[in-house]
């Protein structure tokens, strides 16, 4: 099945990632800009570069803002757990989504997860967003960079990293602990959940403890995606502490 990424930022971090192209949509050949660099790209790999009319741009968009540009590529390739492991470098930092269904939180997190340096961000099969265009436009590309594992059933994959000696913490508005109060300089597994009904009961219940977001203003809850980049970036701050 053809896919595409759009978005000047998600198409260039494609091409530099080395990712199979099939072929570049552009709605003019010329380009100016940061599209004039991306059909130069695309040119040097010896990707074929197709002027598209605006309206088969808009239709592999899906709704999203294409800037012009579409890349049709094969489906995201998914990482596996144990060969991303035995490639981690320093202490495991392992993202694990339990329901995120919005695929525009989806690619924050990714790109977050990217951008702090995580080892993975493990995905379940079922009940979570589809890697698809939204997602990589959304995450700016970093989809092409940090390793994407596809999981089946959630408390189970917590079980089997909990073996390997993962300490698996769940966001939570309910913690037990505030996120200063959580150790993350050890290997762990941050567990974030569904934009409207959070972690799952039994997702809770395997989760080692459970992490807060200290708020002082009159809301109890935070955005799926922003409350996980707090989390990350306390868990970058402690390990560089």
């Amino acid at each position: 099945m053809e896919e595409y990424i759009v978005g000047r930022n998600a198409v260039r971090e494609a091409l530099r990632s080395g990712r199979p192209i099939q072929r570049l949509l552009v709605t003019t050949e010329k380009g100016q800009g940061s599209l004039k660099e991306i059909i130069a790209l695309a040119k040097d790999k010896g990707i074929e570069v197709r002027r598209v009319p605006e309206s088969q741009l808009q239709a592999c968009a899906h709704g999203n803002v294409h800037q012009g540009v579409a890349a049709m590529v094969a489906t995201v390739h998914f990482a596996l757990l144990d060969d991303v492991l035995a490639q981690a470098k320093g202490t495991p930092l392992l993202i694990l989504t339990d329901g995120v269904e919005d695929p525009h939180n989806m690619g924050a997190i990714i790109r977050t997860a990217e951008c702090v340096g995580a080892t993975a961000v493990l995905i379940p099969k079922r009940h979570n967003a589809p890697i698809n265009a939204t997602v990589a436009k959304t995450s700016a590309g970093a989809v092409e960079f940090i390793p994407l594992v596809q999981v089946g059933n959630v408390t189970q994959t917590i079980k089997e990293l909990q073996k390997q000696g993962f300490w698996v913490m769940g966001a939570h508005m309910e913690g037990d602990r505030t996120m200063y109060e959580a150790d993350m300089t050890v290997p762990t597994v941050l567990v974030v959940g569904n934009e409207g009904k959070g972690l799952s009961r039994l997702t809770k219940e395997s989760c080692d403890f459970l992490v807060t977001i200290p708020m002082a203003g009159r809301l109890n809850s935070l955005n799926a995606s922003v409350a996980a980049a707090l989390l990350m970036y306390e868990a970058q701050r402690q390990r560089q502490a």
